[in-house]
């Protein structure tokens, strides 16, 4: 049976605008968040009485301890037949342990990477699903109205068993790590050279037929016409787990990441007013060699 119906948890800035494609697709959203001003329901026993069984309920919520809550609270609540699927970014392992809890109750689980930020709304989303071809197929409809239009082929893959989409989207993320680091490593450069007269123009003519190009450059090249030096922005930069994970499965797996893997500390570098490593450098030049130490 085919799904035109779907229950959603979590309104947040992706979720939200979730909602509203799936909407446009014809799909019928019946939306819960903690946020009363967003929500369609005021919780969670309501989202589940408005649906009609087999129920199928996304779940958009932060990784971790938020998810496992909304995906226990579900398995106590919905029946045999049902599906969840979990949209945000957990680690693929804890997809494993969902689906390893809901499995005696007859609930099945599906896990979707989704890529897309905000601008998937109007764009759509990229897709990476793992779970069952059964459960994948049931799904389609709702895929098919978060895909961008008439690129079903190219927007959506079924990677494989259950935990699979969330690894590659893992992967996914580290390499936007990677290539958004190589990106703001390049601006600093040409920031730092005074024959460098248009550094976002630099980046505007890079848009079109060079390799390079990318949604990634085109970004940039929006948030240097609002900003050209980025005088008004910090330069400290979190990471949300994807990209530490990503790392982690190259150490286990022996394969080496050193782009990924530098990138992500140079987000632990951003975190670093005065780094303790370099005040290390600088005492040991200064020792060695009585290089001048600047005092603090």
């Amino acid at each position: 049976m085919l799904l035109v119906q779907l229950g959603l948890i979590g309104l947040g800035k992706m979720g939200f605008n979730m909602r509203e494609r799936l909407r446009r697709g014809g799909i019928d959203v019946v939306g819960f968040d903690r946020n009363p001003e967003v929500s369609d329901v005021a919780s969670i026993d309501e989202l589940i009485s408005r649906l009609e069984a087999p129920r199928a309920v996304w779940v958009m919520v932060p990784a971790g301890i938020v998810t496992d809550s909304v995906v226990t609270e579900l398995g106590e609540k919905l029946e045999a037949g049902d599906i969840i699927v979990d949209g945000g970014n957990s680690r693929f392992t804890e997809d494993q342990k969902h689906a390893g809890y809901l499995a005696p109750k007859g609930i099945a689980f599906v896990d979707c990477g989704v890529s897309g930020g905000v601008w998937g709304l109007e764009n759509g989303y990229g897709l990476m699903a793992g779970g069952t071809s059964e459960d994948i197929e049931r799904l389609m409809p709702i895929f098919d109205a978060l895909r961008p239009e008439g690129e079903r082929a190219d927007s959506f893959v079924h990677v494989g068993d259950v935990g699979a989409g969330h690894y590659a989207k893992m992967v996914h993320n580290g390499i936007e790590y990677g290539m958004m680091q190589s990106l703001a490593e390049g601006f600093e450069l040409m920031e730092s050279k005074d024959i460098i007269k248009d550094v976002p123009g630099t980046f505007k003519a890079w848009q079109k037929g060079t390799v390079v190009r990318s949604w990634l450059l085109d970004l940039l090249v929006r948030a240097l016409e609002e900003d050209p030096h980025f005088d008004g922005i910090k330069g400290y930069v979190e990471d949300s787990g994807e990209g530490r994970w990503t790392v982690e499965e190259a150490l286990a797996q022996a394969v080496p990441l050193p782009a990924i893997t530098a990138s992500i500390f140079a987000r632990f570098e951003s975190r670093q007013e005065d780094s303790p490593a370099m005040k290390a450098v600088a005492a040991l030049r200064n020792q060695f060699g009585g290089h001048a130490v600047k005092k603090a």
